[in-house]
């Protein structure tokens, strides 16, 4: 093995485990352990509660972690970008179903161009603020929404067993199985945003622990 393949190899494997470990858990506990009652039956899938953990979510701060830098300083700025772009988007679905429901368009265009200016401007307070990790936050929150639903701005968006414990679907993924109102959409990908930032120095430290180190002369 080369001296570049040893220096890789640590990081690959423990970001593999840690993969596998993370998918396993996220989804047995959306789909099996933490489920609406009565809906978990043998060889399927149960309905899963407002709050659960959204699987590819977390790799976007996870890699988001790495491309700022990879150490300490690098969760603070993605943790941060979590926190800002999840936020912004918090603020911009009821902002924008207000001004323009279903299935009218623009209400959502211009409050999401509005807050794409304000997460922009940002930057004047200075380098800790990193406007690269911030937009996909901004965009992992709005894809949940309109992947459950468009709760509060389409029609029965989140009128769904995961809401309500009904039994006619609403229009999230699934065919409703996963639509949820837009506040849980939030909060679920706001807190699957933070882990993965916490899977990103996780896996950072635990492979520096065992990348071979040179040998002194």
């Amino acid at each position: 093995m080369g001296a570049r393949a040893k220096a890789i190899f640590p990081l690959a494997l423990v970001i593999g485990v840690l993969s596998y470990l993370w998918t396993e858990f996220s989804l047995n506990f959306t789909f099996h352990w933490v489920t609406v009652a009565g809906t978990d039956t043998p060889g399927a899938v149960g309905v899963p509660q407002n709050f659960h953990f959204i699987l590819p979510t977390a790799f976007i701060t996870w890699g988001l972690f790495f491309a700022a830098g990879g150490d300490n300083a690098a969760f603070g700025k993605i943790f941060l970008a979590a926190v800002f772009g999840s936020v912004a988007a918090l603020i911009t679905i009821p902002l924008a179903y207000k001004t323009a429901a279903f299935p009218d368009f623009w209400g959502i265009a211009l409050w999401v161009g509005i807050f794409a200016f304000i997460l922009v401007m940002i930057l004047i307070a200075g380098d800790w603020y990193y406007v690269a990790g911030t937009f996909p936050c901004f965009a992992a929150v709005f894809l949940w929404w309109v992947a459950t639903g468009m709760d509060g701005w389409a029609p029965v968006g989140a009128d769904t067993p995961a809401a309500e414990g009904a039994a006619v679907p609403g229009l999230g993924a699934f065919g409703g199985l996963i639509s949820t109102p837009w506040a849980w959409v939030w909060f679920d990908s706001f807190v699957t945003l933070v882990i993965g930032v916490i899977l990103g120095i996780v896996s950072g430290k635990l492979a520096a622990l065992l990348t071979p180190k040179p040998k002194e002369a």
